[in-house]
């Protein structure tokens, strides 16, 4: 939840920006990408300076354990840095989606067995409550990254313009 408050507020911070004419970002979808790609670099370092965090998240059927973290540090990083490239945005997006899905049971695990990461809340609600912003984040991915579009707005019925 504290990686997708983060990319919220980025996201939002380059609304207010934009809005008192400092930083450009006016396309949301561009505000989005700035906000994941923040959040990412930020959870990516945070993978590679502090590994043992996130190895009571590994399933016991993970080999390599140690080593995993830090590439998923690193895939972190790299879909950020995908997502502001113009040319691997589409690509960093998908891939990003992906990541993310593989992600997942961890967090499950987490929420089963009450698994406390050291830097997160205790509560175990914390956890749960966690889960069901994973399916916002592939989304948000998809979305920044113009794989789909969220926000398309519809048009009006022909006999309502008239």
């Amino acid at each position: 939840m504290m990686f997708f408050g983060l990319i919220v507020v980025v996201t939002l911070l380059a609304a207010l920006l934009d809005r008192i004419g400092i930083g450009g970002v006016a396309d949301w979808r561009a505000r989005m990408r700035w906000g994941l790609a923040a959040g990412l670099i930020f959870a990516g370092v945070d993978h590679l300076v502090t590994p043992g965090r996130y190895l009571v998240m590994m399933p016991e059927a993970v080999p390599f354990p140690h080593a995993v973290v830090l590439f998923t540090g690193l895939c972190e990083i790299a879909g950020a840095i995908g997502l502001l490239l113009p040319q691997t945005r589409r690509l960093a997006g998908i891939m990003l989606a992906i990541y993310f899905v593989c992600v997942f049971p961890a967090n499950i695990r987490n929420a089963v067995h009450g698994v406390v990461v050291d830097g997160l809340p205790a509560a175990s609600w914390y956890y749960w409550v966690r889960l069901a912003f994973q399916p916002l984040v592939i989304l948000w991915a998809l979305h920044a990254a113009a794989v789909i579009d969220l926000f398309r707005r519809r048009s009006a019925p022909r006999a309502a313009l008239q």
